[in-house]
């Protein structure tokens, strides 16, 4: 895997590049859609790739382990043919189910034992086995474990949680370089930088990770409940350690105004659950803000959803008709306005990456970055 550095905003530091894998090249700045269980709910692969643009998608190791399991994704070659999805995927580690999951887990050196969701079987992640099980996944990006903290922890919390993430990257490295991927491709694994709020942990977390010499770098232990300027802060001092030639991915991030402020600050790679888990709440992100599709006055309002996306569910559809799905509680309903949602910020992606080419970034910051979350 390379990372291209195409272009690079003087003004705010936000970056255009080029993250060629060995299933396609990711135009960067990207968002990924998240496909948790091999799926982005609502939405099939191929409306992903030709209606959406879509270049790149996250799955999720802890889920995918649990079902259809390993040894159902080594039969079938990996989740690539599985899912028919012939683009990059990078799948997380599983960290943030030691964050989320906090009542069935247990944390030691050696790994993570958790109680699992669905049947209440025990089983145990460490740094190598989840290696070991993303190489069964086929992902193009993996992700080390971590020990992921809540933005509450004090800062000798975080430092001792980091310390652990630094150590568990190490022995993940450490694997990862005595293995070979299964399906014939390159599979490349980032490090996670942790350390809460705290500058000087994150700080100390970037330097150590550093050491591994990584394809590339993750952002984790944000959007856990600080406010929005400490995530930008904490992103912004992270970004001045992280090597300038290596992709940087931001996870679990976030809103559209998030996306435009951290690309600011020079991430090139984002996930979240956002633009679909929204949807399925009645809540639209569009070109005029947010929408909250549910609300009477779209009753009979025949307006497009979206007439400035050029995206088929965007511009056929109209408020009256999506509001009529959701009072119908009509799966058709789900579709639609997850497409929306994803179309949006697809389209977010694209236009900064066309601003930074072309050298007017700020400018789109400063018409967007508000715009795209005022109630429309």
């Amino acid at each position: 895997m390379t990372f291209e550095l195409q272009a690079e905003c003087p003004e705010t530091g936000a970056r255009a590049g080029l993250l060629h894998t060995d299933h396609g090249t990711v135009e960067t700045p990207m968002f990924m859609p998240v496909g948790t269980v091999g799926s982005v709910k609502a939405v099939a692969p191929r409306t992903l790739r030709d209606d959406l643009g879509v270049q790149i998608l996250l799955g999720n190791t802890y889920h995918l382990a649990l079902r259809p399991g390993r040894d159902v994704l080594r039969t079938v070659g990996g989740l690539h043919p599985f899912m028919q999805w012939d683009g990059p995927i990078l799948t997380d580690s599983g960290g943030f189910q030691v964050f989320s999951l906090a009542d069935l887990r247990k944390v030691t050196e050696e790994g993570v034992r958790f109680r699992n969701h669905l049947d209440g079987q025990y089983l145990t992640f460490t740094p190598e086995s989840v290696v070991d099980t993303q190489r069964d996944i086929g992902s193009d990006i993996m992700m080390v474990l971590d020990e992921l903290t809540p933005a509450t922890v004090d800062e000798a919390e975080a430092r001792r949680a980091n310390a652990r993430t630094v150590r568990w990257a190490e022995r993940a490295f450490a694997h990862y370089r005595a293995t070979e991927p299964h399906y014939g491709h390159h599979q490349a694994l980032f490090p996670i930088v942790q350390g809460a709020v705290f500058p000087d942990v994150r700080r100390e977390s970037a330097e150590a990770l550093l050491q591994l010499d990584a394809e590339g770098y993750a952002i984790g232990g944000l959007a856990v409940g600080e406010e929005a300027e400490v995530m930008y802060d904490t992103v912004a001092l992270t970004n001045e350690v992280l090597p300038q030639d290596r992709p940087r991915y931001l996870m679990g991030v976030g809103t559209p105004q998030n996306l435009i402020e951290n690309v600011a600050r020079g991430v090139d790679l984002f996930d979240c659950v956002m633009p679909t888990r929204n949807a399925r709440t009645g809540t639209l992100f569009t070109t005029d803000g947010t929408v909250n599709i549910k609300n009477a006055r779209f009753k009979t309002d025949t307006s497009a959803i979206d007439e400035a996306l050029d995206v088929y569910h965007s511009r056929t559809f109209s408020k009256a008709y999506l509001r009529h799905l959701t009072k119908a509680n009509e799966p058709l309903y789900m579709e639609i306005a997850s497409v929306q949602n994803l179309a949006l910020y697809l389209w977010t992606m694209r236009s900064m990456r066309a601003a930074i080419l072309e050298g007017r970034f700020p400018a789109f910051r400063r018409e967007w970055s508000d715009r795209l979350v005022q109630k429309a």
